[in-house]
């Protein structure tokens, strides 16, 4: 018997009546375009090369059946049925009482076939269609998740607080101590605190311990540890919430006997010189290194050099531009050029030949994402076509002091580690390698020249593993903005360049790039100017010091205090990108010929790549921005957050009707990469928990392709209140945590007493910390 007979909608869909044509297409031109439903003709998924022989279910989607999985998803979505949380989607409750009559849609909303609309009374789509997706950068809650009325309170639109959420406690009932957590029974190491002569409060023995200290073993994953499953021995211990899979009882020769953890060599995958950590993770930064740098010890005097000469630079700047003649007439602009050149001094330091990195049509760029751009998130994007990755912003005062949660952000998976797609060499600039390159970069934040130049130096010498270091200057949230960081920088551009310059010199062959956004307020772009002043540098400095070496430039189509309000300017995107490829084409024909800067001051040889970003959400968007806007490539952020196969759409060329079954093997998936990154104790698997949660409050924002009436979707638009094809497709649906919280289950066990969520997420205000 399928599987999958038992996922039966809720309620039975009334019968199929032909959709009305409208402006947008028809219901067959929606069938022309996807070939999924039709099981010979879908293209075949990473689900489906994991268990070829796996049945389909009425969508034509693979049903995995590992674990009991699929089976268990059913019965939770059937259960869900009984209770309110599930109806979260269907606006609460669905009622037999006469409804208004069907007016047209809104603006703004998806538009779903009728067969799959779920009639409620008092469902408001709001007419603007307006979506705030920056709003979760203040870090706010829902109302309605602290068991009050979505509506309401005003209060509750408050924006730039960044209050810390609260996730309760993730951790054992009593520890056990250090000195036997990785220790066979009868074999421990030594204790700190019974060596100094004083009192552990953790356990030492080690059968108490997992009697009493720990909850019992999780029976997800049949049981077995994800970590030992890769690499032969878990570094978690006794502590791992798995570890009846690599452990025994063994009885000695004198009749004693003694737990003794399991150690198997066979399975270990071969280790990436100085990456001994978890298994598949990169960029791993010794905690000595992470010291010297909170006690202020690190040798930064690379960095202070050019720090000090750039601080005399701009005084000598400052005293020459803000000088008048004696007679009190101020001197020409000229005048003061000619008089700075000839009071230069040359820079301590000069950058070094940088190794050339390509952008193309074949390279879909992950955006950085905070919280959500996670490790096993762009792993899990990776897999699916991801041609570069960005970790999250890094904030670079953090790096400096030595934080441990700042430096685990830059960690990364050997996955990212190897060479981009390439398949256009005509694109590229002269001496690329690609087989010296890598997807993964990191992007830092700073609000002063010298926290930009001692964090790119301290990045390039601790982390292995690194494309390029990117500058933000497009972080609109109030707290970064306010210090002078992120958006700011827009209003700086002086002080930008500066940046820009310093960690060029830093770097060693790292490249420098830079996010920007259009500009601070509405109606007055910047972006452009900003461009062309990284590109050649100010009048008075790039004939002393050529180009800044901004290697390339990525662009969101929206500024500040636009937010999400409207969609993204790719038409001002696509005048950015004529703008740069006029230059290229006519430097000899600049206005200023002074200005064209000398070639070896400039990266990739003279070829600065230009990426776009804004509302990309298909592989028709994706396409669409390249050939019209002319960008390089383009980045995706949100997009990305709500339906990952995006990189797997563009790759092959069309849409993909991901079923419910391949959706929730995708989740399954990151749960074991969130415990092979964080860890399988009570805190890694907190850690996980937390935020696979923080991923599905973006993928129930996912509608199938299959139920929308016409293509293509958009990324803005917000469904009315609707059932799926199946029970487990209308869970996903869910926008109610609770929900949420039960998928997590199903991977990573009941969640321990004390667990809280409070999402960021609000369904009706779309909020999300992502550019883009």
């Amino acid at each position: 018997m399928d599987p999958s007979a038992s996922s039966a909608p809720a309620a039975a869909p009334p019968p199929t009546q032909p959709s009305q044509d409208n402006q947008h297409g028809t219901k067959r031109q929606l069938d022309e375009q996807i070939n999924t439903d039709a099981g010979a003709k879908r293209p075949r998924t990473d689900a489906q090369d994991a268990v070829p022989d796996a049945p389909s279910n009425a969508n034509g989607g693979v049903v995995t059946e590992s674990n009991g999985v699929a089976e268990s998803a059913r019965q939770l979505a059937a259960e869900s049925k009984q209770n309110e949380s599930v109806k979260e989607v269907q606006a609460k409750t669905i009622v037999d009482a006469p409804v208004a009559e069907t007016r047209g849609l809104p603006k703004g909303t998806a538009p779903i076939k009728q067969e799959y609309l779920v009639k409620v009374a008092n469902r408001i789509v709001e007419a603007d269609g307006a979506v705030d997706d920056d709003a979760a950068e203040a870090k706010t809650t829902d109302s309605r998740d602290r068991g009050g009325d979505a509506g309401g309170d005003k209060k509750k639109k408050r924006k730039g607080l960044n209050e810390k959420r609260d996730f309760g406690r993730s951790q054992d009932a009593k520890g056990l101590c250090y000195s036997r957590a990785t220790f066979n029974e009868n074999s421990p190491g030594e204790c700190r605190f019974e060596r100094d002569g004083k009192r552990c409060n953790v356990h030492h023995n080690i059968r108490e311990y997992l009697a009493e200290g720990r909850r019992p073993d999780l029976e997800v994953f049949s049981g077995q540890c994800p970590i030992y499953e890769v690499s032969g021995d878990c570094p978690m211990g006794w502590k791992c919430l798995f570890v009846k899979s690599h452990s025994e009882e063994v009885t000695h020769e004198d009749g004693t006997k003694e737990l003794v953890l399991l150690k198997d060599p066979s399975r270990k995958k071969t280790i990436i010189p100085g990456e001994e950590s978890f298994p598949g993770t990169v960029n791993n930064v010794p905690t000595q290194r992470k010291i010297e740098l909170s006690r202020k010890k690190y040798d930064f005097s690379k960095s202070q050099a050019y720090v000090q000469w750039l601080e005399k630079d701009s005084e000598i700047m400052q005293k020459i531009f803000n000088s008048k003649q004696a007679e009190g007439v101020s001197k020409t602009h000229d005048q003061k050029v000619q008089e700075y050149r000839a009071a230069f001094i040359e820079p301590p330091l000069k950058p070094a030949e940088k190794r050339r990195v390509y952008f193309g049509r074949e390279t879909p760029v992950l955006a950085p994402l905070t919280t959500q751009g996670n490790l096993p998130f762009r792993r899990l994007c990776v897999e699916m076509g991801a041609g570069l990755t960005y970790s999250e912003m890094a904030v670079g005062l953090h790096v400096l002091q030595g934080q441990k949660h700042e430096w685990a952000l830059l960690k990364a998976h050997e996955s990212e580690t190897r060479p981009p797609r390439f398949e256009n060499p005509s694109a590229a600039p002269s001496g690329y390698d690609n087989s010296r390159d890598l997807k993964f970069a990191a992007q830092i934040a700073a609000n002063q020249p010298w926290v930009a130049l001692k964090t790119t130096q301290a990045l390039v010498e601790s982390l292995p593993h690194l494309r390029l270091i990117d500058i933000n200057c497009g972080c609109p949230i109030d707290m970064v903005f306010k210090s002078g960081a992120g958006s700011a920088l827009l209003d700086a551009p002086a002080k930008l360049e500066r940046m820009i310059r310093g960690m060029n010199t830093v770097s060693g062959e790292v490249p420098i790039t830079c996010k920007l956004r259009l500009g601070v307020r509405d109606g007055k772009p910047t972006a452009q100017k900003t461009i062309e002043r990284l590109a050649f540098g100010e009048s008075e400095t790039s004939n002393a010091m050529g180009a800044p070496g901004c290697a390339a430039i990525t662009l969101h189509g929206r500024s500040r205090q636009q937010r999400y309000r409207s969609d993204a300017d790719w038409g001002y995107i696509a005048n950015c990108a004529a703008m740069i490829q006029q230059y290229k084409k006519e430097k000899a024909a600049l206005t200023d010929t002074v200005r064209a800067p000398d070639d070896s001051t400039l990266p990739n040889g003279g070829k600065m790549f230009f990426i776009g970003n804004g509302d990309c959400y298909s592989h028709v968007d994706y396409f669409d921005h390249i050939d019209n806007a002319r960008v390089d490539t383009v980045m995706i952020a949100r997009g990305a957050l709500i339906k990952p196969w995006i990189f797997e759409e563009i790759e092959k060329g069309q849409y993909l009707d991901k079923s419910a079954s391949e959706r929730l093997s995708y989740i399954e998936k990151f749960s074991r990469y969130g415990i092979e990154c964080w860890g399988s104790d009570e805190m890694g698997i907190g850690a996980t928990r937390k935020f696979l949660l923080e991923y599905l409050s973006f993928t129930h924002r996912y509608v199938p392709i299959g139920l929308l009436e016409h293509l293509p979707p958009k990324i803005n638009d917000r469904p009315p209140a609707y059932r799926g094809r199946d029970d487990l497709e209308t869970l996903l649906a869910s926008n109610n945590f609770k929900d949420w919280i039960k998928i997590s289950e199903m991977f990573l066990g009941p969640a321990p007493d004390g667990f809280k969520f409070e999402p960021k997420h609000k369904s009706n205000a779309y909020e999300v910390e992502a550019e883009g």
